[in-house]
């Protein structure tokens, strides 16, 4: 880890996040910072949000597929928390105002069955696929909230969950065998146009390599996963920016669709 100041760093990403202030980066104490420090800033953060956002419900994964690896150009995967206050079942309703620059993207999440403990790593790809209770289709709420991501680099994202501001989850689906993932397929309509599709393939190859990461990564090294929690793995579609009166649906084969209004 780096020098940084995690609690001093954990403080001014909830101060600006609270005050829907853009944030501009750590200045000079970002140099050199690296993951396993903006993990640790990350799970700070998550101390000052608890009265405004709930309880931690799951993680998001973003950068899992070539289509946001090359969109953000970062080529690895990244995990961010998802809160209880973010938390949507099947559409939501949801004012454009109330996000810096808010955008949607189409996932397969699954919600787990069984704990996966840090103490029980190195995880098996098996393993986790097994741990699997649910599989959801879902719309991942994203917030550009700040003043250009292109400058600050994965790990100062990372701190701030990596974009993540809410999820939008559809009917849990117990039928479907978690090895099955990787060929269902997925697609996002805006105001009735189709505008992307992909493959569960493309999650890192295999969606369940993606959960397989997290369940031995540095997000995770401290907490392990919990049965209960959700985690949204990856979207299949570039990243997109809808505005006022806008409607978006996403549906993925198998696991049914879910919606999402703005004014």
């Amino acid at each position: 880890m780096t020098g940084m100041d995690t609690e001093a760093a954990a403080r001014t990403l909830a101060a600006d996040r609270l005050a829907h202030r853009p944030f501009g980066g750590f200045g000079a104490g970002a140099d050199g910072l690296d993951e396993a420090t903006a993990y640790a800033i990350q799970a700070r953060l998550h101390r000052h949000l608890v009265g405004r956002d709930g309880v931690q419900v799951g993680w998001k994964i973003g950068c899992t597929t070539p289509v946001m690896q090359e969109f953000l150009a970062i080529d690895r995967p990244c995990a961010g928390r998802i809160r209880a206050g973010g938390l949507y079942q099947g559409s939501a309703d949801l004012a454009v105002a109330d996000y810096a620059r808010v955008g949607v993207e189409c996932e397969i999440a699954v919600r787990l069955g069984r704990d996966l403990p840090a103490s029980g790593r190195p995880w098996t790809r098996a393993a986790v696929g097994a741990a699997i209770g649910a599989c959801m289709a879902a719309i991942e709420i994203v917030d550009e909230r700040y003043v250009d991501y292109r400058t600050l680099g994965a790990p100062s994202l990372i701190a701030d969950d990596f974009f993540h501001a809410g999820c939008i989850l559809g009917r849990p689906v117990a039928t479907v065998a978690p090895d099955a993932l990787a060929a269902l397929t997925g697609r996002m309509v805006i105001d009735g146009v189709e505008v992307g599709s992909g493959r569960g393939a493309e999650i890192l190859g295999e969606p369940l390599a993606a959960l397989e990461w997290l369940a031995n990564g540095a997000a995770t090294a401290e907490t392990g996963l919990a049965a209960g929690e959700i985690v949204m793995l990856g979207s299949l579609v570039r990243t997109h920016w809808p505005g006022p009166g806008s409607t978006v649906e996403i549906e993925i084969a198998q696991l049914g669709s879910v919606s999402a209004r703005f004014h």
